[in-house]
Parts: C-alpha cells; structure tokens; sequence
C-alpha cells in the first residue's frame, strides 16, 4: 500500500517537475535546459551568477530571438538577448516590470525594506521623496566631507609605503570609502582609515560577509518571497542590523537635541522624516518612519561603501598593469587640476578620462525586473505572464563582443563620448536605465573619482609577485568582487 502511494507520488512529483522544464519549449522559446533542482544554476555559491547568466546568454544569442528561457530552480525566468527588448523593458513598457522582486521583510528585517527592494506604490512613494537627496547640488554639498577623506587617503597610504612590501589595496579602498559612507550617511567619523578594526569597520564586513547558508537564503528569498517572509527569514545579521539602527537612532536623537546640521546624506533625511520640504516650494509627501530612514541610510552605505570600493579595486588593478593608460590618466589629473586650481567639485567633473577608466572596469552583474502584468512581447505572439521574472545579462551585454569588440581587454578609449555615441544605449548599464536606475549614481561616479584622482596625484601602481592574473571572482556574493587580497607596489609620485 505504501509503496504504491510513494510510486503515485513520485510520477506526480516527476510529472511536475517535467512539465515545468517544458515550460519554454512549449512556448517556442528557445531555451538553456534546466536541470532540476537548481535549473541553470547548476554550481551556484562555487561560480558567480553573472558568469552563468552570460553562458546562457551566449548560447541563446544565436537564436536571433530577443529573448530566451532559463530557470530558477524550477521557476521559468525570461532572458533578454536583444537590447531593444531591454530597453522595452527598463524604459518604454515599465508600466509591466516596474518591481525587482527582491526580498525583504518590514517586520522582522526592517533594514532590507529599502528603496532598492520595495515594490509598488511604496517604491514609488519613497522614491519620490528620495529623488530630491541626490541631486547634483545635494553632491556639491557633500563635496568637502568626500574631498577631506580624500586628502586623509593620502597621507595615510604615503605612511603604509615601505620598500619592497606590496600593499593589499583592496582593504585600503574598502576604508577610504567607509569613512566617506559613514560620515555622509551617519555623520560619524569612522577612521577607518587610522583604525583598520573600529566597530564601524568590522560591522561593514560583516554586512558583506556571504556564507554558502546565507547565500542559499538569498536565493531562497528571492525565488520564494512570500513563504520566506511567513518563516521571519532575515538576510542580514541581527548583530548587524541592531548596530545600524542603534547609529541612525543615537545620530538622529543628537542632531535634533542639539540643533547640529552638517550638510548630508542624515541631515536630508531628518528633514523629510519631520515632513520637511528638500527644495523651497517642492510637494509635501509625508513623513518618513524612522525604519524607513535607518533603511535608506544603511543603503546608502551598502550601495556607496562596497561597489565604489570595488571599482576602484578592479581600476586600479588594470591601471597597474597597464603603465601607459595609468600614465595618460595622471597626466589628464594633473592638467585639470593645473586649469583649475584645486579639486574643486568642477574640477572633477572635468575630469573626464578617469570616468572612462572607471568605466572601463565595470563588473555589474545582472538586472531582475518582475512581470507585473501579462504582457505581450511587441511583434511576437509570446504572453510574458505576471509572477514571472525577466533577467537582463548585464556583465554578459558588457563582455558581448559585437558592442565592445576584444571584450576582456581594459582599454578606457571605448568609452569616449564619440564612441558612446555610437553604440546602443543599451550597451552599458552599470547603474541599470530608466525608472528604477541607480537613485545614487551621481554620488557613486563622484566618490569613485575623488578617489582615483587623489591616488594618481600622488603615487604610481605597479603589480608584483602577489598581484593575481587573472582576478578571481568570489562566487557567493551578490556584487562581483574580486576573491582573497589585491597587493600592489605603491610608490611615491615626485
């Protein structure tokens, strides 16, 4: 008796499972088999995500179809091939994908509830009132505090040279931008610049810190959102989190009993938590809750601490192995700052070749957007249906050798207005396009930067015995970054 019912429900089982591997096919949609239970993340927390992404992406480009099929785990995902189906996707139709199904849980993890996860009106409530924190004159604001970490850098790194010992760069920039994150979004002096171990540090480590358990939460988050968030999962530490929201709450207390304003990142949010017009005659859109402004700060941490870090990590990596670039680079520093003086804010602005140096380096991994509303793929008798996810292979469209062709070759050239020009706008997406981009992107380019034009004022790069070649990518987290130490000789620039 047992047996037979374990048989039924097995082929029950077995039925499923098959017919949600078919699901693409039955469509006509050309797809990546999927091999259950992973589907096409086969090797997921031993191989990074955008590099199986972009292996799909290449198998399916040839179809000439403008998307593809892949799987999560059991669950179909559309795969974009075609950059005008992107750009239907992220701009011209967002109406339909206006979410990115990104998990979070208000109740139990209230930092995850921030602006990059939330859904809906809420998302477009909040982002409403955010939008006016990062406008090119709010970064002007913030300049000094950015330029004062700056000069810190430098001195600090001229006192860590000592000859024939490479520096592991890779952790320096990590607390250069710290320090930066935190004094702009908490109004705290971290020094981690001084102090490599201060609690700011070690919490922002742990923040970042993926094992192959959270790893596999995540993913379980991000596939079964609702289950997860009746379990009271958590994607980050409460350790973690109660540190955070004990800086927001002790910073915010201080500034309002003390009539303190320092001109950043907190001092904008205290404003619209007490319903504070950002700009004179701008909407009143309510205040915001104190979960929600612990949120956005920690965010703003996340997203400015480790990606712009990470950039430079990988710029200067290529810049060090490539002397003639890193040269026309601190010669194009050198010549701005001569017309103007100083690092001004316009200064940097002017800058322009060291943006495509950072451009250059980029390693965004992949865009998700949900399906929101069925919709119907533009001359194409295809139904996208609403629950389902679109991916946008990024790194993939990034290393696709028809747009940038010699693709893994650092060369800062392509980047150029001219070139630009020339290619889809599409093509390039470090900080995604449309609707949802990047809310902080001024903020990023412009810390990134500061801090590169403040290392080649100063110092020459140069790889050693312990450079790695290639660069390895830590396969379990979310950014792509690169795995172990990054150690360069450092010398001093006369």
């Amino acid at each position: 008796m047992w047996f037979y019912l374990a048989l039924v429900a097995a082929l029950l089982a077995y039925s499923w499972i098959s017919k949600r591997y078919s699901y693409w096919t039955a469509r006509g949609v050309p797809t990546v088999s999927g091999i259950f239970p992973l589907g096409n993340l086969v090797g997921i927390g031993r191989r990074h995500m955008a590099f199986m992404i972009r292996d799909c992406y290449r198998k399916l480009k040839t179809s000439g179809k403008k998307f593809g099929g892949i799987y999560f785990f059991v669950n179909p995902v559309v795969l974009a091939l075609d950059l005008d189906f992107v750009k239907d996707v992220l701009v011209k139709d967002f109406q339909y994908f206006h979410d990115r199904g990104v998990y979070y849980n208000e109740k139990d993890d209230p930092l995850s509830a921030h602006l990059i996860s939330l859904d809906g009106f809420k998302w477009k409530n909040l982002r409403t009132k955010l939008t006016p924190t990062f406008t090119s004159g709010k970064m002007k604001m913030m300049y000094s505090t950015i330029t004062a970490v700056g000069e810190r850098m430098q001195v600090h790194l001229a006192d860590e040279i000592k000859p024939g010992d490479p520096i592991e760069i890779r952790d320096f920039l990590a607390r250069f931008t710290t320090d930066i994150i935190g004094s702009c979004a908490f109004g705290l002096e971290c020094n981690s610049l001084v102090d490599p171990e201060t609690m700011f540090r070690q919490m922002s480590r742990k923040a970042f810190i993926t094992t192959p358990v959270q790893f596999l939460k995540a993913m379980f988050g991000l596939t079964f959102r609702d289950l997860a968030r009746k379990m009271g999962m958590r994607l980050f530490r409460k350790d973690v989190s109660d540190f955070f929201m004990g800086v927001v709450r002790d910073t915010i207390e201080y500034r309002e009993r003390n009539k303190v304003n320092r001109n950043d990142f907190m001092d904008l949010l205290i404003k619209l938590k007490n319903a504070e017009p950002l700009e004179e005659g701008s909407e009143n859109l309510g205040p915001l809750t104190f979960n929600e402004i612990a949120a956005q700060a920690f965010l703003f941490f996340l997203a400015g601490f480790e990606t712009s870090s990470t950039t430079l990590s990988y710029c200067m990596y290529e810049l060090a192995r490539n002397p003639d670039i890193q040269d026309k680079a601190r010669k194009s520093v050198s010549e701005v700052l001569k017309q103007h003086g100083s690092m001004s804010y316009e200064a940097v602005q002017d800058m322009k070749y060291l943006e495509c140096c950072i451009n250059g380096e980029n390693h965004s991994a992949n865009i998700f957007r949900d399906i929101t509303m069925n919709y119907k793929v533009p001359n194409s008798g295809v139904i996208l249906e609403k629950g389902h996810r679109v991916a946008i292979p990024v790194y993939g469209i990034h290393h696709d050798p028809e747009y940038y062709p010699h693709p893994e070759t650092f060369n800062p050239d392509r980047f150029t207005p001219e070139q630009s020009a020339n290619r889809h706008p599409m093509a390039f997406l470090p900080f995604g396009e449309g609707p949802r981009n990047c809310i902080g992107l001024r903020f990023g380019m412009l810390q990134t930067k500061v801090g590169l034009a403040y290392l080649l004022q100063k110092f020459r790069f140069k790889p050693t015995a312990r450079t790695p070649s290639p660069l390895k990518i830590a396969p379990s987290n979310v950014i792509m970054s690169p795995e172990g130490g990054l150690w360069l000789k450092v010398e001093k620039v006369e």
